[in-house]
């Protein structure tokens, strides 16, 4: 009996031995009813502060802990994939992940540098690439839309993705959960608590492993198994009243994870022809440390935020013989190694307004040094046979200086005015060795340049309850030097500018029991960059693009035990230039930006209700259900608008029975069993197309247990 059998068996026992000996709830548990109920107010760190997303003049999308966790969700790229108005480029590999936000950003992955998109996790930046990595012990994601240069490095022109993790705290608290099914399981473990009067600490633990929805013909079974860890510790020293210290250190790691390039059409069976084994060998780390500071002052407050981060990647690029026999003509394989690494450190140094205060204000500067590498050390053919004498190697220095001040000031009870501005400076170099038949090349090249973005903003209070908002905004993507250059003076791509309006209302409604927001908005990107490719060369074209949309989010909490949510998006973005040095053949203006859904929108029903008492279990128990359904229209696949990628439709559900702090539950993923792209790719000269499924459906069974 293997390991995974050993630990559902296991699971399963904890499990029954949970339910059988519940604790029957205390007189006052059972006389504990609320009066009035109401949706809770959505605070958010979105300006690096707590405060009420609803007074903030720009569009915010927010995914809380709970839901994560209900929805079995395994990274931040599946959360994103599932918000409208995000949209998501992976082959499933484990650094490859490209976001774009009301249809900006890079239009395929570019470069670990991309800026189109701001990470940040704990107040600490990260790289977009991170994102397929494991997502545990989260308080709550935040989605903001619209240019965020101002508090965020300097970057964040298409908007910004905050990640807050779970604190430690003055009480003893935590949670266990576990789901498996046939295709895939996951364990999460997180505790926290006081180590003494001024010293709390948190410890988190995630392991989970799941199988790629495609077929190797050599084995009959699936290509890759990618196993993830995450392990996250914290430390939370209150030195006294107005000074705290908060430490974190996070280590991840992913096994197993490729970059899957399938030849369309696959349908309902995907299917690969690859050398057995091939991704055994790949992995990912990331280390991450940061240390947070604060002391409050009488009418202000000073933050230090200091984080290193140090990564490292290798995994073959593989073209498996099923494609190269429709490319080339004859079945074999192609790879290469890719191998790359990062370290990062930064700084940020702010003082800012007291939480509540009348008037928000914030000045602060931030430091970046980023040292990376991205190789492909090794070229080789069917069976691991190495082709000597051909490889490429990059490095890539940059450093980022900024300054910046953003405040929002009352001018009377209705009225709100938010201005906010940045200046950025900088610096990177570009140095690298390309090699073919033992013949190289070396390039190398440097850009600086600085940079000034921020916003003004406006909110009307029409009611207590209800604001009425319009902004505009300037975002920058700095220029840089792309990962995948591989002859002189190809790396290189030019900064963009984008400018963008938004116009919205934020209303809580029926006594606070239902929440409405929604916004137009218009975006302007001039030079924006995208990634052109054909075969396995690569370079970076640049091109004005537009987007103009609708987004509404609301939610209802009907009655206590019946809640329901929703989302819609609507953006249109098209290519304004006319390219015509492109590999994959001429971009025309009008075509569509790809991966870009005219249409996306989400739909939850959450449905809780009490049971009658069950005497097994010894206590009262509630039925827990969920159900989510996801939809995305077609949308283009490249820039040359080639092909569409099908739209589709999801449903997941989730059925529970709660006793007590207890809760198994089964679950379903794609419940009615729907392949859907990751991506799309067409090569130009041989008409073929390729991609990446996403997986099929996934029933299993859960258990979570809080404490």
């Amino acid at each position: 009996m293997n390991i995974k059998k050993i630990l559902k068996l296991s699971i399963i026992s904890l499990m029954a031995s949970q339910y059988l000996y519940a604790e029957e709830p205390t007189k006052n548990q059972k006389e504990n009813k609320k009066e009035t109920i109401s949706l809770p107010t959505i605070t958010i760190n979105a300006r690096k502060e707590i405060e009420d997303a609803k007074e903030l003049p720009f569009g915010i999308s927010v995914i809380d802990g709970k839901e994560i966790r209900e929805k079995g969700f395994f990274s931040t790229e599946e959360i994103l994939r599932a918000t409208p108005g995000v949209s998501i480029n992976t082959s499933g590999g484990a650094n490859v992940s490209s976001v774009s936000i009301r249809g900006v950003g890079a239009l395929y992955p570019l470069s670990m540098d991309d800026a189109s998109v701001a990470v940040n996790i704990d107040g600490s930046p990260i790289s977009s690439r991170h994102l397929s990595l494991a997502t545990f012990d989260i308080e709550q994601i935040e989605i903001l839309k619209g240019p965020q240069g101002t508090l965020f490095g300097g970057l964040g022109g298409a908007g910004a993705i905050n990640i807050t993790t779970k604190k430690p705290t003055q009480y003893t608290e935590g949670y266990f959960q576990s789901e498996f099914s046939g295709e895939e399981h996951k364990i999460d473990l997180a505790i926290g608590g006081p180590l003494s009067e001024t010293l709390s600490a948190r410890l988190a633990v995630h392991q989970s492993s799941y199988e790629y929805p495609i077929t190797n013909i050599q084995t009959a079974e699936a290509v890759s198994e990618p196993d993830l860890l995450g392990i996250r510790g914290s430390l939370l020293w209150d030195i006294s009243d107005e000074t705290s210290a908060l430490l974190t250190i996070e280590h991840q790691k992913s096994e197993h994870m490729g970059e899957n390039i399938v030849l369309q059409p696959y349908n309902d069976d995907p299917k690969m022809d690859l050398t057995p084994g091939i991704y055994d060998y790949s992995h990912k780390e990331l280390d991450k440390q940061s240390l947070q500071i604060k002391h409050s002052f009488k009418n202000s407050q000073l933050t230090s935020i200091s984080s290193y981060i140090d990564v490292y990647n290798i995994s073959p690029v593989v073209f498996d013989r099923i494609v190269y026999q429709a490319m080339m003509g004859y079945p074999n394989e192609y790879w290469r190694e890719q191998e790359s690494s990062d370290k990062v450190f930064t700084q940020d140094l702010r003082l800012s307004s007291l939480p509540g205060a009348d008037i928000f204000w914030v000045i602060g500067a931030s430091f970046l040094n980023s040292d990376r590498t991205h190789n492909h050390s090794r070229m080789g053919g069917s069976n691991f046979v190495v082709y000597p004498g051909n490889h490429q190697f990059r490095n890539f220095d940059t450093k980022r200086y900024g300054i910046y001040a953003e405040t929002t000031i009352p001018l009377n009870e209705q009225w709100k005015i938010t201005g906010g501005i940045r200046q950025t400076w900088d610096y990177k170099k570009y140095n690298a060795t390309y090699t073919e038949n033992s013949v190289s090349v070396l390039d190398n090249d440097e850009l600086n340049d600085s940079f000034t973005t921020g916003r003004l903003g406006v909110t009307y209070a029409l009611n207590e309850d209800s604001n009425l908002y319009a902004t505009i905004s300037k975002g920058y993507n700095p220029g840089g030097f792309q990962d995948y250059g591989e002859n002189k003076g190809d790396a290189r791509y030019e900064a963009g500018s984008i400018y963008s309006g938004e116009v919205g209302i934020k209303s809580e409604l029926l006594n606070h029991k239902l929440r409405i927001d929604s916004s137009i908005f218009y975006t302007s990107v001039k030079d924006n960059y995208m990634i052109d490719s054909t075969g396995v060369s690569s370079f970076v074209v640049n091109a004005d693009t537009r987007s103009i949309g609708y987004e509404l989010a609301l939610k209802w909490l009907i009655n206590e035990n019946l809640n329901i949510s929703g989302n819609f998006a609507y953006t249109d973005a098209t290519i304004r230039d006319y390219v015509n040095n492109s590999l994959g053949g001429p971009v025309n203006p009008g075509n569509k930006v790809p991966d870009t859904p005219k249409f996306q929108s989400t739909i939850s029903l959450a449905y809780q209700i009490a049971l009658p008492k069950i005497n097994i279990l010894n206590s009262r128990s509630k039925l827990n259900t969920r159900l989510d359904y996801t939809y995305m229209s077609k949308r283009a696949a490249d820039v040359q608008n080639h092909y569409d990628l099908d739209a589709y439709s999801r449903v997941d559900m989730h059925i529970g029975l709660i006793s007590g702090n207890k809760e198994i539950y089964l679950f379903g993923k794609n419940i009615f069993d729907k392949y859907y792209d990751l991506y799309g790719f067409y090569d130009n000269a041989t008409s073929v197309k390729y991609g990446a499924p996403s997986k099929g459906r996934i029933l299993g069974l859960g258990f979570k247990y809080t404490f």
